[in-house]
């Protein structure tokens, strides 16, 4: 379940939403290098300054937490070039960036199946984690081989199991047991997706969580966004009327 409640994040011009968790499908990056006449992976390391830039602009924001969309479950089906550019840039990411984190104290948090990844990068993702782990700021939430089907399908197969070995009883499965078997167990509710490069789709990025999340969508291309388009995110967020179904 969600921790206990925290304080609103301020709006650009005095207002205020009651946001504590946005997350972010970052799309746009080949894009981005494909119009600079650049290689994809010129793309991606604009696209990790991106990050930098946004999980700072989260923390000051006042953000609880901020969910990345890293790396997804059907990456994998990318060209073995990019692929291993990706993950050394993540290695890159991870090596240039931790000082900062910890000292900003954010705390990482990782979801998805990202044992997949290769034994130094899991090494160097959980003491990146282990690090982190007692800081109160904002929590980044890094989504690494993660696709929201998936993650549904590893709960329902816990579950099933649990039942047939008799620890859990069928009729005792609701929406909060199903919340507390997520990877995202623990975070606030989704309050906001975003998804940059004009895309309109949620490309299997958290399913579940998202059911009553506010979507937005931004033609702007990842390495483009920083705090300015995610003061303007919230500020879109906090002019809407949330009903949860209620009217």
């Amino acid at each position: 379940m969600s921790p206990g409640s925290a304080s609103p994040a301020a709006i650009p011009g005095g207002g205020v939403a009651c946001v504590r968790h946005v997350a972010i499908i970052m799309d746009g990056n080949g894009r981005w290098a494909k119009r600079r006449h650049l290689p994809r992976v010129a793309g991606h390391r604009q696209g990790m300054e991106a990050v930098r830039r946004t999980i700072r602009a989260a923390g000051e924001i006042g953000l609880e937490a901020l969910t990345l969309y890293a790396f997804s479950s059907e990456n994998w089906r990318r060209p073995v070039d990019e692929i291993n550019d990706l993950m050394g840039l993540l290695r890159l990411y991870l090596k240039r960036e931790i000082d900062e984190l910890d000292r900003n104290g954010v705390r990482l948090r990782l979801i998805g199946d990202y044992h997949k990844f290769a034994p130094d990068l899991v090494e160097q993702l959980e003491a990146a984690v282990a690090r982190t782990a007692n800081n109160q700021g904002l929590t980044a939430v890094l989504a690494l081989n993660y696709g929201g089907q998936d993650e549904i399908v590893r709960v329902a197969r816990r579950m099933a199991e649990a039942a047939k070995a008799g620890t859990l009883d069928p009729a005792a499965i609701d929406i909060d047991l199903i919340d507390d078997h997520l990877d995202t167990a623990g975070l606030p509710p989704l309050d906001l997706m975003i998804r940059t490069s004009g895309e309109v789709r949620l490309s299997n990025f958290l399913l579940w969580q998202a059911a009553y999340a506010e979507l937005l969508f931004t033609d702007t291309l990842w390495p483009d966004f920083d705090r300015a388009a995610l003061e303007d995110a919230l500020a879109a967020f906090g002019a809407r009327e949330r009903r949860f179904g209620g009217r």
